[in-house]
């Protein structure tokens, strides 16, 4: 397994709705994923897996996996704020 040493990243993404529940699309948050390490090659992913969408809640958090190469790397991503329609969280190496 590949071990990387990669800065914890912060995403904006705006809210979606599911049920009465606001939250951030699963697919939406393998987008800003793979968006924001696509700044660095070497942890560039080909995909991008997360388990269900990230609930719109400070400190909710999920692990995503990141496949590159036929390597998996898990991300942990965390809510850190959130302001109207607005979802702020962080990608760091779990």
């Amino acid at each position: 397994m590949r071990k990387f040493v990669a800065p914890v990243l912060a995403v904006i993404v705006a809210l979606g709705l599911a049920g009465c529940q606001a939250s951030v699309s699963a697919g939406d948050v393998e987008e800003q994923i793979k968006q924001q390490l696509a700044a660095y090659p070497e942890l560039a992913p080909d995909e991008v897996e997360c388990p269900e969408s990230l609930p719109a809640e400070v400190g909710a958090e999920m692990t995503c996996t990141a496949t590159k190469d036929g390597q998996e790397t898990q991300y942990k991503v965390v809510v850190t704020s959130v302001e109207d329609n607005t979802v702020n969280f962080s990608i760091e190496p779990a």
